[in-house]
């Protein structure tokens, strides 16, 4: 009988943070698959857990991924982290998973932190329809298809970035969406700086203008208002299609998607994108 992946949550700054239940999966677990080594090693030591580690993250998760899919056939249960937060999510777990569901490896997810969803919580703004968009490629042909594909998004969006791209992502912002879309930015969660600004876009680059940005940043941005004027044309509806596409959704999805938007078919706008395509 094949052994059980555990995808076990850790703390994204506060060490409180740590289930009992995750502790008792660490633990338990024969080995644990890490992002970084080092990192893992100072957590696992600060509750006295000595257990092996094994190195898994995005520049060797093929080989390292069949490694530790070999380990769980043979009856080990293993033990999934990620630097902070949840594995899986916006990580090169979610190649694991899979890799464990196609060879019928039991995979079991152990709650816990998730910069994300606690940016969203204590962002203010509308919590009922979401979409994590993660971090925005550094190449700027797909970091502009990527925006685009948004503009008219109307779920509230979240996303990842670092101080020192800070800046450059909310003039890009600001470009895409206005000045004056809601934001939240939410630095430092959990840890002793923990900060979170409600404003607009344009406020949020008047603010960074001559204060430097440091840590960790989660930045919630309100969706797009519903549009009252005029309707939308079938040739616009297919180019935002065709936008979605190029950000790496599904024809199908994204038809959905801007029919929901835009009141258009969605059987229309999946002809039309395919016909633009050719």
């Amino acid at each position: 009988m094949s052994g059980t992946l555990y995808l076990v949550a850790t703390p994204i700054g506060n060490l409180g943070d740590l289930s009992p239940r995750a502790l008792e999966t660490l633990a338990a677990a024969d080995f644990i698959a890490a992002e970084d080594t080092r990192v893992s090693l100072k957590l696992l030591n600060h509750f006295a857990i000595k257990k092996p580690l094994v190195s898994y993250h995005e520049h060797n998760a093929a080989a390292a991924g069949q490694a530790v899919l070999s380990r769980l056939l043979a009856g080990e249960s293993c033990a999934l982290v990620t630097d902070a937060g949840t594995p899986a999510i916006s990580d090169p777990g979610e190649a694991l998973v899979r890799l464990c569901g196609e060879n019928g490896v039991t995979v079991i997810s152990i709650p816990g932190c998730c910069a994300a969803v606690n940016a969203l919580a204590v962002s203010g703004l509308p919590t009922g329809r979401f979409t994590f968009e993660g971090f925005l490629s550094v190449n700027k042909k797909s970091r502009r298809e990527h925006l685009e594909s948004l503009r008219g998004e109307r779920r509230t969006m979240i996303f990842h970035e670092a101080p020192h791209k800070l800046r450059p992502t909310l003039a890009d912002f600001c470009e895409t969406f206005g000045p004056d879309r809601p934001v939240a930015l939410c630095r430092e969660l959990t840890k002793l700086h923990e900060e979170t600004r409600r404003c607009t876009l344009g406020e949020a680059v008047e603010l960074y203008r001559d204060r430097e940005p440091r840590g960790e940043y989660v930045l919630v941005v309100a969706g797009a208002e519903p549009r009252e004027d005029a309707a939308v044309t079938l040739a616009e509806g297919a180019a935002r299609v065709l936008a979605l596409v190029e950000a790496g959704q599904r024809l199908k999805d994204a038809a959905r998607e801007v029919a929901e938007y835009t009141g258009l078919s969605k059987n229309e706008l999946y002809a039309a994108a395919l016909e633009g395509r050719k």
